[in-house]
Formats: structure tokens, C-alpha cells, sequence
């Protein structure tokens, strides 16, 4: 196992299984019995998800599983009372509150019977095997029409590497751990040219020492001892033209204007409750693709991270955009994500107290982790059934306590959310914020541009709506030691 991996293994923890949760929702009719078929022949053909872990010494080894057996890993289920998306939510809870099984391979699929006139299928894999550009490789090349390939099992860097991408969909999502293309383009420029990752080596130590001492965001509700006990939801769909085309006439990227919707729910979630908000920063912990190039059957974990600030204490929705706009342009300069994931590889090395105290340091200065995938934009079959929504919830770590997922796919985007239920006990409150959030975004353009579409709007040769000036970071309590390049920077981020 590399070293990469074996910190997520060790990563888990009673209130944290490090396990990554997806949901496919099928259109009937579903053939059920051809679908159990499809999906043990696909995913069985992958050695990795045949294997069971092995400690050597101080080693981890991925060995095949003698015992290995498939109805401990695929099984079928039907939900209680009415069998809606409620109760659907609150059986992923279950499932995201339970650790996999150790001595066995580490994944599991629950086939949800007569969900919403189809199916449902519930994936649980264990993020030693992957990390999320992986594991959305592995659910592409299962579905109709794409064939198995012969080399799945390869850990990045290790063994031969055959052929480039060629799952359809897949190549989109190189760039979808990324914030922006050009913080991408940059860390996969770094991970590729090591004699450039020395010449920068200054920039690197100083991104290291403001990850590991960097400010705490501020204190909220969202922060506190976990219970281990999970909640989860998910948005209704937005229409993807609509986010491309209010970002257009807005003159920002789609992301700036989902992280500023996001930022704006967590805000509204607070002042529904009676909580403070004024000055609010909420510090996401956000996965960023390290790849390279992206091939077809490569397991493991190959991904950097990188700190976002979320203002959700700035209420008005186009300062609040104006806001994240700018951070976003400042982390263009960013070492973050090839720091980081030297960071991992050592910690993989490393004695698991010391991984233990140093991801814990970084873990402690962030309230939720982040990812934003933008998935294929064609339908999916399985098993000739049409994949009619894909969902994902990314694990948390340490003791943060709350897991945000952004994924397009098919032309849609939504939002998920999964929470320990000691901070968050309702997640559907926060999540029904998403629409209004960006609706107010969508307001605003349509009154600039006196009621015209959004369709119109974008189109228009005219300039985009002014955003307001951002308003400068308030000074942290404590300071933050200066980051790579901080020559070239604004002050160290709230």
C-alpha cells in the first residue's frame, strides 16, 4: 500500500469512519436481479475490490481476501414507512455512522428496492482505496456501455501505467478537485517538475508553516465534540445553464458563485438559530487534484488541500460573492495542494502518533471539508436503467464534524450535506438555504438587466453587473506566520 494511502487508513476514527458514501437513483423500471448482476461483475473485476488489508511489521500490504465472500458486500434493502428520500437520508446516516470491516475488502453496496418507482444504489468505499477522482472513475467505468479495464489495482507512481483516459466523462473531472483551473494547472505543474518545487522551496516552507499554524476560524455551532451519530441531505437539482449564465453576467466563475451560495446557506442556518454571524469565517478544508494526467484503472489517493475561508457572517449576497471572488484570485499563488501532499506521503511513513498529532493540528484550525466535482454532462445507464441523480458525501476527519459536497452531473448541480448530529442535527435546514442563496444572486442580475431572462442576460454584450468592493479581512486575533510568496501576497487570510 503506499504511503499516500496508508495515512487514510490510519485516518479513521470512532466518530469518523474515513469512508466515502454515494448514491445512484435509477428511473424504473429496474431489472433488480440484472442489476445485482452488473454491479458484482464490474466491480469484482477490479482486484482492488477483492482485497482485504494486511499489516507486515510496519508495513501495509493489499492481499487477496481467501475468504472472500459476496454477499457480505452486496445486498439488497428495502427502507420502512414510505420509502422516500427522508427515510432514504436517514438509512445513509446509518450507513455513514458504521466502520467497514477491516478484515475484509473494504467496500460495501446496499441495492435500495422500489425507491421512488426504480432504485437506489448506496456505495461505501473506504478511502484507502481511492480518493474521489478515483472512486468517480470506478462508478463511470461500470456504467452501460464502458468496459472494465484490465489494469484497476495500480497505486499512482507505481507499476505500469496503460493508455490515457477513456472512459467517457472522466476527463472533465481531472480538474474537478481543483478550485479553479489555474490553482490545477499550477499544483500539477509542481507535482511534475521537481527541480521547480526546489527553486520554490522557500514558498513551500512557508505554506507549511501557515497550514499547521495558521489562526482557528471563528467558533460556531458547527464546531464541538462529535457524536459519532451522522445526518445527511441533499438539494433539489439547480440547472446548470442557469448557475453558467448568472456567472456571466455577474462576471465570476461558477465556482465563486457556489462557494459564496454555500457560504451564504451555513450564514442564514446561523441566523435562523440566533447566533452571531457579524465577522463569521468558516474554514473549508478543500481537496485539489494532483494526477497529472488521469488514467484509466488508477487507484489510491493522489490529491493535495487547500484552506478556503467561507464569509458566511457578510449578508449581502454580492459582497459576499465580491469576497470569495477575491480570495479565489489570491489563491491562484497557492502552494497548498503540493504541500499538502507531500505532507500525506510523509505522514504515511511516519509512526502513526506523530501522523496522529500533525493532521490533528491541521484538522483543529477547520470546521468542514469541501469538494466540488462537476461530473459528466450526459445521462449514465446501469444495467439499462438511467442514472437519474448522483450524490456524494465526502468523509470527515479529525473532529470536524461536517462534510460539503458540491457535484454537477448531467446538466443539474446540487449541494449534500453530512453532519455529526451534536452540531447539526438538522442538515436539511441548512441545505434548503442553497437555492434562495443563489436565487438572490439571480435577482440581482435580472433587476440590473431590467427582468430579462438569465439566458438574455448572459448573452448580452453589455458589461457584466458591477460586484461590490470586498471589504478588507479583519486582522486575526493572534498572527499567522507569512506564506510562500508572501512578497507578491495580501495579508495572511481570516
Amino acid at each position: 500500500m503506499s504511503p499516500i494511502d496508508t495515512a487514510w487508513l490510519r485516518m479513521d476514527r470512532p466518530a469518523n469512519p474515513m469512508v466515502i458514501i454515494g448514491i445512484l437513483v435509477l428511473e424504473g423500471p429496474v431489472k433488480l436481479d440484472r442489476l445485482e448482476e452488473h454491479l458484482a461483475e464490474r466491480f469484482l473485476a477490479i482486484p482492488r475490490f477483492r482485497q482485504r488489508v494486511e499489516i507486515r511489521g510496519a508495513e501495509y500490504w493489499w492481499v487477496e481476501d481467501p475468504h472472500f465472500d459476496r454477499q457480505r458486500h452486496i445486498r439488497r434493502v428495502r427502507l420502512p414507512g414510505k420509502g422516500d428520500q427522508e427515510e432514504l437520508q436517514r438509512y445513509i446516516a446509518e450507513l455513514a455512522s458504521e466502520q467497514l470491516d477491516k478484515s475484509r475488502p473494504l467496500w460495501q453496496l446496499r441495492l435500495v428496492e422500489h425507491y421512488e418507482g426504480g432504485a437506489a444504489v448506496v456505495i461505501r468505499v473506504h478511502h484507502a482505496i481511492g480518493d474521489g477522482m478515483a472512486l468517480v472513475g470506478v462508478i463511470l467505468s461500470i456504467t452501460d456501455g464502458n468496459d472494465v479495464p484490465g489494469n484497476w489495482g495500480q497505486a499512482p507512481g507505481r507499476g505500469k501505467r496503460t493508455g490515457l483516459l477513456s472512459i467517457p466523462g472522466l476527463e472533465t473531472l481531472a480538474k474537478g478537485m481543483a478550485l479553479t483551473q489555474d490553482v490545477w494547472q499550477q499544483a500539477k505543474g509542481l507535482a511534475s517538475s521537481p527541480a521547480k518545487t526546489i527553486r520554490t522551496g522557500a514558498g513551500i516552507a512557508g505554506e507549511l508553516a501557515y497550514l499547521l499554524l495558521m489562526p482557528q476560524d471563528s467558533p460556531t455551532r458547527f464546531k464541538g465534540s462529535l457524536s459519532g451519530n451522522k445526518r445527511v441531505a441533499w438539494t433539489e437539482p439547480l440547472p446548470l445553464p442557469e448557475v453558467h449564465a448568472v456567472s456571466q453576467a455577474l462576471g465570476c466563475s461558477i465556482n465563486d458563485m457556489l462557494l459564496a451560495s454555500v457560504a451564504g446557506a451555513l450564514g442564514a442556518y446561523l441566523r435562523k438559530k440566533g447566533d452571531p454571524v457579524d465577522g463569521v469565517e468558516i474554514r473549508a478544508l478543500v481537496p485539489v487534484d494532483m494526477r497529472g494526467e488521469v488514467r484509466v484503472g488508477e487507484l489510491g489517493n493522489r490529491f493535495g488541500i487547500i484552506a478556503v475561508e467561507l464569509p458566511a457572517g457578510i449578508e449581502n449576497p454580492l459582497a459576499r460573492l465580491a469576497e470569495v471572488h477575491r480570495r479565489m484570485m489570491e489563491l491562484k499563488e497557492s502552494l497548498e495542494p503540493p504541500v499538502t501532499l507531500g505532507l500525506l506521503m510523509a505522514l504515511g511513513y511516519a509512526p502513526q502518533i506523530v501522523q496522529d498529532k500533525l493532521f490533528n493540528l491541521l484538522l483543529s484550525r477547520a470546521t468542514a471539508v469541501m469538494t466540488n466535482v462537476p461530473g459528466p454532462r450526459h445521462p449514465l445507464y446501469l444495467a439499462g436503467a438511467e442514472i437519474k441523480q448522483l450524490m456524494f458525501w465526502v468523509p470527515q476527519s479529525g473532529d470536524i464534524g461536517m462534510g460539503v459536497s458540491i457535484l454537477s452531473f448531467n446538466g443539474m448541480v446540487q449541494f449534500g450535506l453530512i453532519t455529526d448530529a451534536a452540531l447539526v442535527p438538522d442538515p436539511e435546514a441548512v441545505v434548503a438555504q442553497f437555492r434562495p442563496q443563489f436565487e438572490q444572486l439571480l435577482y440581482h442580475v435580472l433587476m440590473e438587466f431590467g427582468g430579462e431572462g438569465e439566458h438574455e442576460a448572459a448573452a448580452r454584450p453589455a458589461s457584466p453587473v458591477p460586484l461590490p468592493r470586498a471589504r478588507k479581512p479583519r486582522k486575526a486575533a493572534t498572527p499567522a506566520p507569512s506564506r510562500g510568496g508572501a512578497a507578491r501576497r495580501k495579508p495572511a487570510r481570516q
